[in-house]
């Protein structure tokens, strides 16, 4: 995703970054309407991207990004954040969510029909240095000191430029926790009815059990949520597992002093998980439409259906995941806080080449990063309708209102700008982004944090091999197939494809890197 300073003091940077961040978060509030300046809630903006010539026109921008639904007063919220932008840059927003299902083909629409769109979501795990290559998305070094002084002073540096490629800038980082665990997302009252012991659980194969247990007793839910693109054997083999390094075949793994580049999909670890999704699919544990949902796993717990699901965890992560799905939800860590290119650049916005208003479009951004109102208006919602403050910081849910009747639930806060301004709920932990920084600083560190694969080499042989594993990876994901007979040819396909040759790149541009650190 980036490239980045000496690695050996990212954990100080990251400590001091998230530390002066809070100090930020909580210094200063907007009030709950924009309207005149309230010294006790708001802060000024200040510098020449806080308002742009008073005869420019009114520009709409339009910006993508990914979410599972669509909330049913977006409407009402984008009505609310055009009419704080008109005072601020002159400019209107118009907010296009996409299920991230069906973000490739959409998307790849959007670019090819020309079709306008400013400001979209990326990451590193998001095909970043691919769509890069293509040419998708601008550089944005001269944008950013010329209408992003907010995000300059907020950022280190060494966080914002590791989503530099070649040396350009292509995406502004979210700043937010830059590592993560893998493990398991489950049912609160489901562990309690059934006094499930999750002490006892060190393993994903130690789950069997209790998803015998659920499926004797609560026959209606599935055990296990999947999808054909994302299961646990995808969380586990991602970062759990492996340094996927960029786009593409060739991973590092993350145990040991090592620094060879593997072909995942010929490695035991692969294997075993593969073989025993293929186990738990053959005994009922995921549900009957794993190869063909796009919803999220969420969403079937909402429904009732679903009783656990795979995710990437962090502090305070219960909380959310009990709002999204509307459930008391527990989670058990797999494997210990890792820290990657990929988990710092995880969540970023770039400007595109489609994009009508590039110059607004870092005006937007940069307010994101240093106006708390328009972050909270963005990620929760109009004050008093969505959520009603307990204090300058907390929120929680109106009279009435819960989280499976909220119009506006995105609960997508790590998504935007500087999460250390968004609000916490009442019953997270006000010290959460105090944990958030002792959770970077305890993270292992990948042996090529910092290192930024560029696939302008061997970019037609990794959409050969996207395509062979576009093919392959539903059925290893949800355990469809036996991965004794399938994996055989899956390896074959890919070396085909060029896998191999894709590795060789990126050990050879791995080997490069390490050599000047």
């Amino acid at each position: 995703m980036f490239n980045r300073a000496n690695k050996k003091a990212l954990p100080i940077v990251i400590g001091s970054l998230l530390v002066v961040a809070i100090l930020i978060a909580f210094s200063t509030m907007y009030g709950p309407t924009p309207g005149p300046v309230d010294t006790n809630t708001a802060r000024t903006q200040e510098g020449p991207e806080a308002k742009p010539a008073e005869d420019s026109d009114t520009d709409r921008l339009v910006m993508v990004f990914p979410a599972g639904n669509v909330p049913r007063d977006l409407n009402l919220v984008e009505d609310k954040i055009n009419d704080y932008l008109m005072k601020k840059i002159n400019a209107t927003l118009d907010i296009r969510t996409i299920d991230m299902g069906s973000w490739w083909d959409k998307t790849g629409l959007m670019f090819a029909s020309g079709e306008q769109m400013d400001i979209i979501f990326t990451a590193g795990w998001m095909r970043f240095g691919d769509e890069i290559a293509k040419g998708r998305y601008l550089p944005l070094d001269e944008l950013l000191d010329k209408y992003g002084s907010g995000i300059r002073k907020l950022l280190d540096p060494s966080i914002l430029e590791a989503s530099k490629v070649n040396g350009r800038l292509y995406g502004i980082v979210t700043n937010k926790e830059f590592a993560s665990s893998k493990g398991l997302v489950l049912r609160q009252d489901l562990v309690g009815k059934y006094d499930i012991d999750l002490s006892r659980v060190k393993t994903l194969a130690d789950f069997g059990p209790i998803f015998e247990k659920l499926k004797q007793n609560e026959p209606e839910l599935a055990p296990l949520q999947a999808r054909a693109d994302r299961s646990p054997l995808t969380f586990m083999m991602q970062y759990g597992i492996f340094d996927m390094l960029g786009e593409g075949p060739g991973v590092l793994r993350r145990e040991g002093q090592s620094t060879k580049v593997l072909n995942m999909a010929e490695t035991p670890e692969f294997m075993a998980y593969a073989k025993l999704l293929f186990e738990w699919n053959r005994k009922g544990y995921l549900n009957a439409d794993a190869t063909t949902s796009k919803d999220n796993e969420y969403d079937a717990v909402k429904a009732g259906n679903a009783f656990a699901y795979a995710e990437s965890l962090k502090p305070g992560f219960e909380i959310q995941a009990s709002r999204d799905t509307g459930y008391p939800m527990v989670s058990v860590e797999l494997t210990k806080p890792y820290t990657t290119t990929a988990d710092t650049t995880s969540a970023m916005f770039a400007i595109t080449r489609n994009a009508k208003h590039p110059e607004k479009s870092m005006m937007l951004l940069n307010l994101l990063y240093t106006d708390p109102y328009l972050l909270n208006l963005l990620d929760w919602g109009v004050e008093g309708i969505h959520y009603v403050k307990k204090s300058d910081n907390v929120i929680e849910y109106p009279p009435g209102i819960d989280a499976k009747t909220v119009g506006y639930n995105l609960n997508q806060p790590w998504m935007f700008g500087n999460q250390l301004n968004s609000y916490l709920w009442d019953n997270e932990n006000p010290g959460l982004w105090e944990e958030y920084r002792s959770f970077n600083e305890q993270a292992d560190k990948s042996k090529a944090l910092g290192f930024v694969f560029n696939p302008e080499r061997v970019k037609a042989e990794i959409a050969a091999s996207l395509l062979v594993e576009k093919e392959f990876m539903p059925a290893f994901n949800t355990g469809a197939q036996d991965p004794e007979k399938i994996i055989p040819m899956y390896v074959s396909k890919l070396k085909a494809a060029g896998a191999d040759k894709v590795v060789e790149e990126k050990q050879r541009q791995l080997d490069r890197w390490l050599a000047n650190r």
